[in-house]
């Protein structure tokens, strides 16, 4: 299964948004219309996709791992940084 057009989009604005200068959930509601809530569930989706990982396979990586890492702390687990230093 290929990306959309709107999922490349959105990989494409995650890896360089902050080029611009501005907020991030800014740049997303003014390219999508989308709040921040609803860009991230929609990015979580596209991430879980292989297509994304074909598509830009270091941006996927780095976002599964961020978010795995903010369930951790999200669910009592110590963050990476802390469990590395014990």
């Amino acid at each position: 299964m290929e990306l959309t057009e709107e999922e490349m989009a959105i990989l494409d604005l995650e890896r360089a948004w902050w080029l611009d200068g501005g907020s991030k959930h800014a740049a997303i509601r003014d390219r999508f219309g989308l709040s921040g809530t609803s860009d991230d569930q929609l990015l979580g989706v596209v991430i879980d996709d292989r297509a994304a990982l074909d598509y830009d396979p270091l941006l996927v990586r780095r976002l599964r791992r961020a978010r795995l890492e903010c369930r951790r702390v999200r669910h009592g687990g110590r963050p990476t940084e802390e469990r590395t230093r014990l």
